[in-house]
């Protein structure tokens, strides 16, 4: 019987710890590599790193996807894809209260983005 596969949270901090690695260690490989671009790819989006930004400086670090539309400029559908990609690279979690939903971060995710851009 194989061992389960770890669950893409810890399989993507490893990856980051592996790409961050000292020097004079081996290089990340690109299994790694993919793992981390999936990751920076979904902050790589003006209206995504200010959804983020929204969120960081909300009371309580969470927002109503209503709220949205107004200070980014952009429409309803358009916050919403935005919203799925964070949801989906786990950066934001989502909470469904009535016909709203509230998003809110994961610091544990946003601390890998952080950790993959340290040079």
């Amino acid at each position: 019987m194989t061992a389960p596969a770890p669950d893409g949270r810890a399989q993507l901090a490893q990856a980051v710890d592996r790409c961050c690695a000292t020097e004079g260690s081996s290089p990340m490989t690109r299994e790694d590599a993919v793992l981390v671009a999936r990751l920076l790819k979904a902050v790589a989006d003006p209206v995504r790193l200010q959804i983020l930004g929204i969120v960081r400086c909300s009371p309580g670090q969470e927002i109503c996807a209503c709220d949205l539309p107004v200070p980014l400029g952009v429409s309803q559908p358009t916050v919403s894809h935005h919203l799925k990609v964070l949801v989906e690279a786990g950066l934001l979690s989502r909470d469904r209260r009535g016909q709203w939903a509230w998003f809110t971060l994961v610091p544990d995710r946003l601390a890998l983005a952080r950790r993959a851009l340290e040079v």
